[in-house]
């Protein structure tokens, strides 16, 4: 039997959503330290910008590929190997002698990446209880801000500091180290999910993981929810044939909720952000890392407040909110960088991002990640939450390859990137409400059942 004692309840959840951390960490940091590779190692723009999104290549490969395996060998197992990735990608990025070692860096650490974005959403929905699912599922998205708020405090404060003769970027890249070793470390003492046990017939391990879980909740009722899993667990297993039968819903949410979750535009401000002002508004380089701090301070502290109330609103309700504050913030920027001079439209355009970020991260940044977790049935959660995270990943690099050519386009007015990004924010909502399930207060065999159901009605 595994050793399910040895971490607090509290502590199972926050290492599990460290992968999230290093995801966000890995994100941002790449924003301070591309500028100084590019002096010190005599690049091209073009290498440069193939050095920041050579990550998204192994994140893709990293969400496709990990979901089967975690199908296969567990939740745990892949955790561990996820921090093993994050330790070796981070260390080869500061080590990197090159342009092209830096690539084969980045790509490792994009494995690393991707395997996190897609294994610790489903990982921490199986282990929450329905009742407080949405919030500790949002632990993941909270761990994602506050790894790119610290990516934006490392770049600061190593800059210009080329400490013990490395150099600052070396720094920035390396300080990745210290969250992966936390995550390895967690990732051992970590249980396995309840559900994967109940899967591979190892209910006793099951029982005694979610009697642990479960201990601080005072109604909750661990051996009548192995119960339900056991039986969900007892329907009949079609494999990856299930996605494409009663599972396509799920897949038609996941991969449309993940799409537009980066077609609204939200990397492009994590990203480019610090080179809208230089470009746009003619901002010396020290405020434009300032305006990016800043607004990494929103997005984290406004993911603080999704944590809150995750629980508490239907999700469908607050990504629907989240749509129109979006849709509005954006499409009001979109228009006043159109119709007034620039020299006036700086500090408006700074409020109305950072309304633009109240509106993603209370809603969208969060939910997009629980709903992922959640709404695939267990024998093929690993590779639905998979398909979800490429979906994302594959709308990251839309954005971040096109988004610097299409505010050239527009002559460097910021408005019209942003009212395409407005565009979609509209669709955003309206997919919400005609194609995203409700899933607050259900369990995950719930969910799974009614799935089930519906498809079995519209069959008969």
């Amino acid at each position: 039997m595994q050793k399910k004692h040895s971490l607090s309840t509290g502590a199972i959840f926050f290492f599990g959503a460290l992968g999230g951390l290093l995801f966000g960490f890995d994100t941002g940091i790449i924003s301070g330290a591309s500028p100084l590779i590019e002096t010190n190692f005599s690049l091209s723009v073009a290498q440069t910008g193939f050095i920041t999104s050579s990550v998204l290549i192994g994140s893709s490969v990293g969400a496709l590929s990990i979901g089967p395996l975690s199908d296969k060998f567990g939740r745990k197992k892949l955790l561990i190997l996820a921090s093993i990735l994050f330790l070796l990608g981070s260390g080869l990025s500061m080590v990197a002698g090159g342009f092209t070692s830096m690539v084969v860096a980045r790509i490792v650490l994009g494995l690393a990446v991707g395997a996190a974005s897609a294994l610790t959403p489903a990982y921490l929905a199986e282990l929450a209880d329905a009742d407080h699912r949405g919030s500790l599922g949002t632990m993941f998205q909270l761990m994602l801000t506050f790894g790119i708020l610290m990516a934006y405090v490392s770049n600061l404060g190593f800059l210009g500091h080329n400490l013990l003769g490395v150099r600052d970027w070396r720094w920035m890249l390396g300080s990745a180290l210290i969250p992966a070793l936390l995550l390895f470390v967690g990732a051992i003492l970590l249980p396995e999910s309840p559900r994967f046990l109940v899967e591979k017939g190892k209910l006793d391990e099951a029982k005694a993981t979610l009697h642990v879980l479960r201990k601080n909740i005072p109604d909750a009722d661990p051996d009548k929810e192995l119960e339900d899993i056991v039986e969900v667990s007892k329907q009949p297993k079609g494999g990856i044939k299930e996605l494409f039968t009663f599972a396509r819903p799920a897949v038609i949410v996941a991969v449309g909720i993940m799409f537009l979750q980066q077609l609204v535009g939200i990397n492009s401000v994590i990203y480019f952000l610090p080179q809208v002002f230089i470009k746009a508004f003619k901002f010396p380089e020290s405020n434009a890392i300032w305006i990016s701090v800043f607004i990494g301070v929103v997005n984290f502290v406004c993911t603080i407040i999704a944590y809150k109330i995750m629980d508490r609103f239907d999700r469908k309700k607050i990504l629907e909110f989240g749509s129109i504050i979006m849709a509005i913030s954006i499409g009001i920027l979109s228009v006043i960088n159109f119709t007034m001079p620039v020299t006036v439209t700086a500090i408006p355009t700074i409020i109305l991002i950072a309304i633009y970020i109240f509106g993603f991260a209370v809603s969208w940044g969060p939910i997009a990640w629980v709903l992922i977790g959640e709404i695939f049935p267990l024998n093929v959660r690993g590779i639905g939450s998979s398909i979800g995270s490429a979906a994302n990943w594959i709308g990251n690099f839309i954005v971040s390859q096109f988004f610097l050519t299409l505010l050239a386009s527009f002559n460097n007015n910021i408005g019209g990137p942003f009212a395409v990004f407005t565009v979609f924010a509209i669709l955003s909502y309206f997919f919400v409400k005609y194609y995203v399930p409700e899933t607050r207060g259900k369990s995950l065999e719930d969910i799974e059942m009614q799935m089930r159901h519906d498809h079995d009605e519209k069959e008969s």
